[in-house]
């Protein structure tokens, strides 16, 4: 334990600059959803808040959203955006989609808790507490690991490309990115757990309890 510890945190170290970029990254789509919310003009905005209202007025009327249906639809969601950053990163070329998938992720997350407060106050703030966070506090960190991950791999593809020792090995590395991939696929799983049973029972109260 004490050498994988080791192991991850000279990992960290050695690629600190990457996982930073990636991370300032993530946070400038957050601030870009928030920053397209205020942009919005009042007709859009009454437009898209008249189809939150339908689904909120849905839920306080004690209709449910199975829980096993919304585990299914968030890990199918989650492993397709994290295969999709694995395949970028096994070409120099794809690097530049990773930041933009990375980038639109944030700016979801932005845009939607930045529309909820805008709309709804402090209720819509509560509503975004229990509804978005929870998960991804998960979440959030392994697209940054996997954006980063695969960053670093194609970074080496490039380094052996251009060096002299074409016999450094390249499965190595391959094999261990397929390694890290399937823990963040695990972690995923994890994240659309948190927000099938604990997000969706958790926003069901709140609704109820503010459209009653």
């Amino acid at each position: 334990m004490y050498n994988n510890r080791t192991i991850i945190m000279n990992h960290m170290k050695e690629h600190s600059t990457i996982y930073l970029f990636m991370t300032i990254l993530f946070l400038t789509g957050i601030i870009f959803g928030a920053i397209l919310v205020n942009s919005m003009n009042f007709v859009q905005k009454q437009d898209l808040f008249f189809y939150l209202e339908q689904f909120f007025s849905r839920i306080a009327e004690s209709e449910t959203i199975e829980n096993h249906a919304i585990l299914k639809e968030s890990f199918l969601f989650h492993m397709k955006y994290l295969v999709l950053i694995f395949i970028l990163g096994l070409s120099v070329i794809g690097l530049p989609f990773v930041w933009i998938l990375l980038f639109i992720k944030g700016l979801v997350v932005g845009f939607s808790v930045g529309f909820l407060v805008n709309q709804l106050g402090i209720n819509g703030l509560f509503i975004a507490s229990v509804s978005i966070a929870p998960q991804n506090i998960l979440i959030i960190p392994i697209y940054i690991s996997a954006g980063s991950m695969s960053m670093i791999f194609s970074l080496k593809l490039l380094q052996k490309l251009f060096s002299k020792k074409i016999s450094q090995p390249v499965f190595q590395h391959f094999s261990k990115y397929i390694i890290l991939f399937l823990f963040l696929l695990a972690f995923s799983f994890v994240a659309a757990l948190l927000e099938s049973y604990l997000s969706n029972g958790a926003m069901e109260i709140m609704i109820k309890s503010f459209y009653q």
